[in-house]
């Protein structure tokens, strides 16, 4: 009997599965639900790419608006008073400032002499006390629009004011052509403060000698005044100025020394000293006006009164400055 041999197809012809007959719905569904599995996947992906794009976007307008509202405010506003004083006198650093034209120089002017040196209240503490004095003889360093009323007020007695700008000179006599007013210059700058404070102490010319104010050798003596102020027994003086805005202004070192002694020289007179705020200020009035003697204050102005004759061996009877 032949061996059974096992059966094989025909490798011509493979053998096909036939798979039933889908449907056309089934068709349609598989296919169609992976290509839009597949759709939303790409659409979330290119989505989150853009975020840091449009925070970038929003961003950069941000900053651009901000620049914008800087450069048209920087550009409206008015220009500070205290540059225009910085260049009142001839000096390289003036020569190298933009130039300006003559209605805008008029202008800057108009500003700087109608700014108020005084609050309201110091105004008040000021003018309170010349009008308890008056008549008497006012001396004033410095010339503000506010202190051309201290003419008025103390109507019937002398009222003289010293001052180095020549713009605050001008402004003040078209105003008031009747008031005293003289021009002095001040040699000494602010920066040179600390070495005149120690000068003072040591030498033996700074100490209270009102009669030799003149011919003093201590430099903090301002002895090119007008004669009047060495002549007349002051009953009120006031030191606002010079500026002494910075160290290369001039100072106000030799105005409150000048004015702790002429003070010594009447009866009693009535120093008032503005911007104590700054150091200099308040270092010379603790000084030489010393702060026994101070008897009112109303925001940066001081009041100190100056018996006369008083401390012939020194200025205060203790001395609370002390530099190291």
């Amino acid at each position: 009997m032949p061996p059974e041999v096992p059966h094989y197809r025909s490798l011509a012809t493979p053998l096909v599965k036939p798979s039933p007959p889908s449907s056309p719905e089934s068709q349609f569904n598989l296919p169609v639900g992976r290509k839009y599995f597949r759709a939303n996947k790409s659409m979330v992906i290119p989505g989150r790419k853009l975020i840091p794009y449009v925070v970038f976007i929003l961003a950069s307008i941000s900053i651009l608006r901000l620049l914008r509202i800087v450069i048209t405010t920087s550009s409206s506003a008015p220009p500070l008073p205290a540059l225009q004083h910085a260049c009142s006198a001839p000096s390289p650093a003036c020569d190298k400032a933009p130039s300006h034209t003559p209605g805008s120089q008029k202008v800057q002017q108009k500003i700087s002499a109608e700014a108020p040196s005084l609050t309201k209240k110091e105004f008040e503490l000021l003018s309170d006390l010349v009008k308890r004095k008056a008549p008497c003889n006012l001396l004033v360093f410095g010339v503000e629009p506010q202190y051309l009323k201290l003419s008025s007020i103390n109507s019937g007695g002398t009222t003289i004011f010293l001052e180095d700008d020549p713009d605050k000179i001008s402004a003040a006599r078209e105003k008031s052509n009747s008031t005293q007013i003289y021009k002095i210059d001040y040699q000494t700058p602010a920066k040179k403060a600390y070495k005149l404070l120690e000068h003072a102490r040591k030498s033996p010319a700074c100490a209270p000698n009102p009669e030799m104010l003149q011919n003093s050798s201590c430099k903090l003596a301002l002895k090119n005044l007008p004669h009047e102020v060495y002549e007349i027994k002051w009953n009120v003086v006031v030191v606002d100025g010079p500026s002494g805005h910075s160290p290369e202004a001039p100072g106000r070192m030799g105005a409150i020394y000048t004015a702790s002694m002429i003070a010594r020289a009447g009866n009693t007179t009535d120093v008032l000293v503005h911007d104590v705020d700054r150091t200099i200020e308040k270092w010379f009035s603790w000084e030489f006006l010393c702060d026994e003697n101070l008897v009112a204050s109303k925001g940066k102005l001081w009041s100190f009164r100056i018996p006369g004759k008083s401390n012939s061996s020194g200025f205060c009877s203790d001395q609370i400055v002390a530099i190291e």
